[in-house]
């Protein structure tokens, strides 16, 4: 299950977010999404957990848990619509 992390302080570390999702079951992967030109955190990450019991878990104990300076949203991550999915691709 991907989850979606919001509101992460900008100081939070790839490493530090791994960690704290990773005491609560197996963390495929874990994406801290960064600024293209400077690089820095743009306060929000992507977690992906194999074991669906334990993303859930994880999603309910640490959604509002203070890291850093504030305080954490965790939810279920939604897929992107694919971008040919909503033209009827038919010719008038």
């Amino acid at each position: 299950m991907k989850l979606l992390i919001r509101k992460l302080d900008r100081s939070t570390t790839e490493a530090e977010l791994r960690a704290l999702f990773s005491a609560h079951g197996v963390v495929q992967s874990c994406t801290l999404v960064l600024d293209k030109d400077t690089g820095a955190s743009k306060g929000f990450a992507f977690v992906e957990m194999p074991k669906q019991g334990e993303a859930k878990a994880a999603m309910k104990l640490l959604n509002n848990k203070a890291v850093g300076e504030s305080k954490i949203r965790v939810k279920r991550a939604e897929n992107k619509p694919d971008a040919n999915l909503g033209t009827s691709g038919t010719e008038t």
